[in-house]
């Protein structure tokens, strides 16, 4: 073998390493990931909190994929792109919750159902989600109403607005069943709004739970107790400072952060407390410094939670 194909080799080598693409790695990005295979697997689509658009991180979504079929939680900007650079394809919809109704998190939910409508939807989706979903999604449909009925008369499409059911969720307890999973919602801390819900996923191999947008919750303590993987929101604050600096309203969103989001260390004090083993770290508030480190959001974690941590990444396969 000639010196140019060695080091050719070790390069493709090193770079591979440096991707985080190793045989080693519990984890991996979605445009490395392997095809659908039995078994449910976590997809970060977005990791920043908050409604701004920009940055390396997108705006809140996740998908759980059990046995090749998407369960999406959360809808913020960009969720189609991000779930088709996952490797999903959008006519693939069929379940869709979302854990409370901040922009950030439903701002896309409309535009979701209409992309996969576009890519050949043929089949009924279902969507759970706090009070105002089912008002939400008739707004959405009228707003829509010219461009529906004139791709129904044009195009041969079905109709949307007879695809979609929504079901809304008020109170703790069973959201929902099917042959792959069960979902359990319980009611988090996230003021001033009412209905705000961590979510979890119990399928045949293993559990995920979705805290949601929360302070420090002993109702999400409870619901992830004995899981294998806890998504937790998670706020830095001094880090806060950059958000406020170009807030006009920078004392009242102070108080708002703190009150409805959870620092590290009670982060840490959540994942303990339930005896999860794994905890991912997602909707880093901000989520658009890039001065804060990974081991800035976790030095606090590690105080009170020893298992294996994950700083969430877009399109992170967990």
């Amino acid at each position: 073998m000639d010196r140019d194909s060695v080091t050719r080799r070790r390069f493709l080598k090193f770079a591979a390493a440096s991707a985080g693409v190793l045989p080693l790695s519990r984890f991996a990005f979605a445009q490395n990931a392997e095809k659908p295979q039995k078994g449910a697997k976590l997809i970060l689509l977005g990791t920043k909190g908050g409604p701004r658009v920009g940055g390396e991180r997108s705006n809140p979504a996740s998908v759980v994929v059990v046995d090749g079929v998407p369960y999406v939680i959360d809808c913020g900007q960009g969720v189609s792109r991000q779930l088709v650079n996952a490797g999903i394809p959008l006519n693939s919809l069929r379940n869709i919750f979302i854990t409370h109704m901040h922009s950030d998190h439903n701002l896309e939910y409309g535009g979701l159902l209409y992309n996969a409508w576009a890519t050949g939807l043929r089949n009924t989706v279902q969507v759970y989600g706090p009070p105002t979903l089912e008002s939400m999604t008739r707004a959405f449909f009228d707003y829509m109403k010219f461009d529906i009925e004139t791709r129904i008369e044009d195009e041969g499409r079905p109709d949307l607005r007879k695809m979609v059911k929504t079901q809304e969720i008020a109170a703790d307890g069973l959201v929902m069943q099917d042959e792959r999973v069960k979902v359990t919602a319980a009611r988090n801390i996230h003021p001033p709004i009412e209905h705000s819900y961590a979510l979890r996923f119990d399928t045949r191999d293993r559990s995920i739970v979705m805290s949601g947008d929360t302070n420090y919750s002993e109702k999400v303590v409870a619901l992830a107790r004995g899981a294998d993987v806890l998504v937790h929101e998670i706020l830095y604050p001094p880090g806060i400072e950059t958000i406020l600096k170009r807030a006009p309203n920078a004392a009242t969103l102070r108080e708002h952060l703190l009150a409805s989001h959870t620092a590290p260390e009670d982060v840490g004090r959540v994942a303990a407390a339930a005896g999860v083993k794994t905890l991912v770290l997602t909707h880093f508030v901000p989520g658009d410094d890039p001065s804060i480190t990974d081991a800035m959001w976790t030095d606090g974690v590690r105080k009170h939670f020893s298992g294996e941590i994950i700083v969430g990444k877009d399109l992170m396969v967990i």
